[in-house]
């Protein structure tokens, strides 16, 4: 059996997870919680993940009963996200795989979430909606990539949505987007605002009002283009805003259009988490990848489709 460890921190959450060939054996995970009307910095959040990284550590040890010597590889998030809180983790995965004799192996997020989904629903080749605070793509897998059929072209939806509790004081508690979701279901009259899709992209820069309905139709529209270009019978919606349950009936309505299938995660597993990047790093290190010291740094801006799929067929 093959055991990971992988070590997540590229925005306000720091999580370090477990796994072994499957099971999840641990997933602690701390949150950097700014006060209402006010984001999160870099050097702030990375001075968040500096104060608890050891601690979440040891909680991942123990609550997986295991030590450092059952563990075979050492994975870290490489990018993409914010530069500081992610060369904080990456630092201390480097230090922890040298102190502890491990290879380490450099996991790039967004594909994190897409095998952590696969993992938990057990979907078979899903066209992949992933919404984020960074991110927002929709992604079909061909030919060892995963290819990003249509993507925001300006802001993700995460961070429109972000922006939007800024603006009217949403508490950060326990996130901006779940606070929008439960004060949106509380609403009875749709704000007609504009509907901005180009092609296979989508727009969100100029809806800075009432969000939900608007954006997730956008998002709904793009992914069944994108299904129908592939001959999909399976969507997978993964990223933090993932767990968005009006999302997720708004996809479920279409993919019974369709006939085809949703699958989607809770907060446990769509919000960044370390056995994410575990769960990835476990199929990289199976199908031979290892990432050197001397190349182990991080990348703000690293695709998902620039990252070669060796572990699929």
């Amino acid at each position: 059996m093959t055991v990971v460890i992988g070590f997540e921190g590229s925005a306000n959450k720091i999580g370090i997870g477990i796994i072994r060939d499957g099971e999840v054996l641990s997933n602690p995970r701390r949150t950097y919680i700014t006060p209402p009307g006010q984001g999160f910095l870099p050097s702030e959040t990375a001075r968040h993940h500096r104060a608890v990284v050891l601690t979440v550590l040891q909680e991942a040890l123990q609550q997986a009963g295991l030590t450092p010597a059952d563990i075979d590889c050492v994975a870290y998030t490489k990018g993409p996200g914010m530069g500081a809180p992610l060369l904080t983790l990456a630092l201390v995965a480097r230090t922890v795989a040298q102190l502890w004799g491990r290879p380490l192996v450099g996991v790039n997020h967004c594909i994190g979430h897409v095998e952590m989904g696969r993992l938990i629903t057990q979907a078979h080749n899903p066209t992949v909606l992933y919404v984020s605070g960074g991110n927002t793509q929709v992604i079909a897998y061909s030919e060892r990539r995963y290819r990003i059929f249509g993507e925001t072209i300006d802001i993700a939806v995460g961070n429109c949505l972000d922006r939007f509790a800024r603006v009217i004081k949403i508490s950060n508690d326990p996130s901006p987007g779940y606070n929008i979701e439960q004060m949106a279901k509380r609403g009875s009259r749709y704000v007609e605002l504009p509907y901005t899709v180009k092609g296979m992209d989508v727009s969100f820069s100029g809806i800075l009002s009432f969000i939900e309905e608007t954006l997730f139709s956008m998002l709904v529209e793009i992914t069944e283009r994108a299904m129908a270009h592939c001959g999909s019978q399976e969507v997978l919606i993964v990223g933090g805003v993932g767990c968005n349950l009006r999302l997720q009936e708004m996809m479920g309505v279409m993919c019974k259009e369709r006939g085809a299938k949703l699958f989607a995660t809770d907060e446990r597993f769509c919000i960044d988490n370390g056995a994410m990047i575990a769960q990835a790093g476990w199929e990289m290190f199976r199908s031979g990848q290892v990432t050197e010291l001397h190349d182990s740094w991080i990348t703000q801006r690293y695709r998902t489709d620039e990252v070669e799929v060796t572990w699929r067929d």
